[in-house]
């Protein structure tokens, strides 16, 4: 076993390449994510050459990274990849929609291939289709057959393992079949390598030439040998430099690799150029992230002077060399485990000073001014990095939003429509907790408007309407609520269509209900107006599983439609939920919080407001308005010693589109109180979604609204 040898830096043949692997996922995942909306955004008709320079960057990053780690067949899709899209942004190619196709769905089988790696388990993604497909474009020729998508093979791959058995062995590149490559996409360069202080690393890169056909050919140059150790090599080839610098750095180090344009009617020269005269050439140009010069280099005229050809490369060099050093430091990947360890120890300190404050209000401010001017300190630098470590958390919509540009295209070429998509406040942000779990409510709302909502083209333009649907993502801050709305321009909701299936189903639904409560018979279990059921939205999901998640998070939804103009769905939820504002109120000795953004508002009970309807239920009018009474004394059976007291101010909350007032004996104040899982450390409890530490060190509950008004409904 050799070691692989640079400058005196040894690399032991023991050294485990896995410990790199998450963030090669990592990494892969968001080149992924880049090439994809990329190639959604690019223009087929006018394609901007650093558009494309873009998305081969992508592919080229996925490539160098598989191949280190021996994730062969990753290597051999991207590979292949590259080589297509080598082709467009050399002009050689010019974008066609099934070229986007197919690079799509090879992002979606990459997607597979690297989960399985990841230990997701699985079969192995059959992309021999693929594979083909992305050859006969290369080559000019139209695919066989239609695109499938990637199919599952039953034959498992073999773990993957690292390359770090022999460093003089040839790296696990892609290979792809033994054909010839164009003759018109090969140039030929002078290759210089060195110093060497073991001569058979230069001979590794004859091997790999032979062993890997697609490379091209390899000759050496006055017997390979050159002055000063350097070895000098003439090479015919299709591949790019970067390519093939990812495939020698396994023998040699990059720093001794230099290309070259071979120097055209001129005969070899007896001895490279020194170091210092590196003119270049492409060395770093396809470096994953490196603006791109607007012409090749390897074009440049032989009349140049060598001076004035270093200068535009070196210069281009040290200008990405700086971006990549600023882009480096503007961020930092952190675990979210470490994240929400942060948080929780912050949840803790906030605790502490509530205790803290509420310790001292017995104090003298006078005899403890400067204890009483600490702990103010104390307060407001909590407030502070309490917020500040909260917005770690908060990622912008545009990471929910960004998916669904790639699922209208393939749904609109399924269902024979056109639609348009908008999204506005993309950068309003919310917490990432809250983003995981409202992606697939949202997908669903998205569908549903597409296959419910946006009419077909031919339908559109006999009602006058544009051809294409519009479908519009937007979201935005409204107090302490986001609200994240789905609009669509179709055939909007049927009244009259709405109520018929109501009755049909057994629902009380008269026609004094009003165009809201029409709207929401939407949410009941089962209900559908849709005469043709599709696999795109109607999958068994239904309205009334998209408001019960949405509920769970402590949100609400609403619905605004017009009939022949299109829908609106208004989806509101709270901004994080570890830390929140809430109303406390006491109910004998016990201490409850009240959501803030559910509390509407509070006033003193007079005796005469209060009515009994039949024998248990009790309402409230407030401003010429009903509302049911519920009394937490009897809600959860408080037990009371002052037997004398009774509840007398009322509190009127709002969730899922009722309200009910509750029987409260006092208002103790509006504090931030950091929500604790009762469900995880305790068990569920009914009307509860929560609970808090207080200041002096009590527990109070959390109730939940939602459960509350539904509770006064039955």
């Amino acid at each position: 076993m050799s070691d692989m040898t640079s400058e005196g830096t040894h690399l032991d043949a023991g050294f485990d390449l896995s410990q790199f692997y998450q963030v090669f996922f990592e990494e892969a995942g968001e080149n992924l994510d880049r090439m994809e909306q990329q190639l959604l955004d690019l223009d087929i008709e006018a394609a901007d050459d650093e558009e494309l320079n873009a998305i081969f960057r992508c592919a080229h990053s996925i490539k160098g990274g598989a191949a280190t780690f021996g994730f062969a067949d990753v290597a051999e899709l991207t590979h292949q990849m590259e080589t297509l899209l080598d082709k467009l942004r050399r002009h050689e190619l010019q974008p066609t929609a099934p070229m986007v196709d197919v690079l799509l769905a090879s992002g979606d089988a990459l997607r597979a291939q690297l989960a399985r790696h990841q230990g997701a388990g699985g079969d192995e993604v059959d992309t021999r289709a693929l594979l083909a497909d992305i050859r006969a474009m290369v080559a000019g020729e139209q695919p066989a057959a239609p695109l499938p998508e990637p199919v599952a093979m039953p034959a498992p791959l073999p773990e993957p393992v690292a390359v770090v058995a022999s460093m003089t062995e040839p790296a696990p590149a892609p290979q792809a079949p033994a054909a010839a490559p164009a003759a018109s996409g090969q140039r030929e360069l002078e290759l210089t390598v060195g110093p060497l202080a073991d001569p058979k690393q230069a001979d590794n890169l004859l091997e790999l030439f032979a062993e890997i056909p697609d490379l091209g050919r390899i000759e050496p140059v006055d017997g390979g040998q050159a002055a000063g150790g350097l070895r000098r090599f003439r090479v015919r080839t299709a591949s790019n430099e970067s390519e093939l610098l990812d495939l020698f750095t396994f023998h040699v180090s990059r720093e001794q690799v230099r290309f070259a344009p071979w120097p055209a009617g001129q005969a070899p020269a007896s001895a490279a150029p020194a170091p210092a005269a590196d003119p270049g050439y492409g060395f770093f140009d396809d470096a994953p992230g490196a603006p791109r010069p607007q012409a090749e280099p390897a074009a440049a005229s032989p009349a140049e002077a060598p001076g004035a050809a270093a200068a535009a490369p070196r210069a281009a060099r040290g200008e990405a060399k700086g971006q990549a050093a600023h882009l480096e430091a503007s961020s930092i990947r952190v675990a979210v485990e470490k994240v929400d360890q942060l948080i929780n120890l912050v949840g803790e300190l906030v605790i502490t000073q509530a205790m803290l404050a509420q310790n001292s209000r017995g104090l003298d401010p006078v005899v403890h001014q400067q204890l009483m001017s600490g702990l103010t300190d104390l307060d407001r630098n909590t407030r502070d990095l309490q917020e500040a470590v909260m917005s770690i958390r908060m990622i912008p919509m545009s990471t929910v939003f960004s998916r669904f540009p790639r699922m209208l295209r393939d749904l609109t070429a399924k269902l024979g429509k056109k639609v348009e998509l908008v999204t506005q406040g993309e950068a309003t942000e919310l917490d990432k907790g809250l983003v995981e779990k409202i992606t697939d409510p949202l997908t669903h709302l998205v569908r549903n408007s597409l296959d419910h909502g946006i009419e077909l083209p031919q339908d559109r333009l006999a009602k006058g309407k544009a051809e294409a649907g519009t479908i519009t993502l937007a979201a935005s801050h409204q107090g302490g609520s986001i609200v994240i709305e789905v609009r669509d321009d179709g055939r909007g909701l049927s009244r009259p269509k709405l109520l018929a299936k109501a009755r049909e189903r057994g629902l009380s639904a008269p026609d004094s209900l009003s165009d809201a409560e029409v709207w929401g018979l939407i949410f009941e279990p089962g209900f559908s107006t849709a005469e043709i059921v599709t696999d795109v939205s109607g999958r068994g999901v239904g309205m009334d599983v998209v408001k019960k998640n949405i509920s769970a998070l402590g949100g609400t939804v609403e619905i605004d439609s017009a009939e022949g103009y299109g829908m609106r769905v208004a989806v509101r939820l709270p901004l994080t939920l570890a830390i929140m504002d809430g109303m406390s109120v006491g109910v004998g000795d016990e201490v409850y919080i009240l959501p803030l953004s559910s509390v509407v508002e509070s006033f003193q009970v007079q005796p005469d407001m209060v009515k009994t309807i039949g024998s248990t239920g009790r309402v409230v009018e407030v401003r010429q308005e009903y509302m049911p009474v519920l009394d937490l004394e009897r809600v959860f059976e408080v037990p009371r010693f002052d037997w004398e007291r009774t509840s007398s101010i009322m509190v009127v909350v709002e969730a899922e589109g009722g309200r009910v007032a509750l029987m409260v004996d006092e208002l103790l104040g509006q504090q931030q109180v950091v929500v604790k899982n009762l469900e995880a450390n305790y068990r569920k409890v009914p009307d509860v979604s929560g609970a808090t530490i207080m200041g002096d060190g009590r527990v109070a509950l959390i109730l939940d609204v939602g459960s509350l008004v539904r509770r006064s409904r039955h």
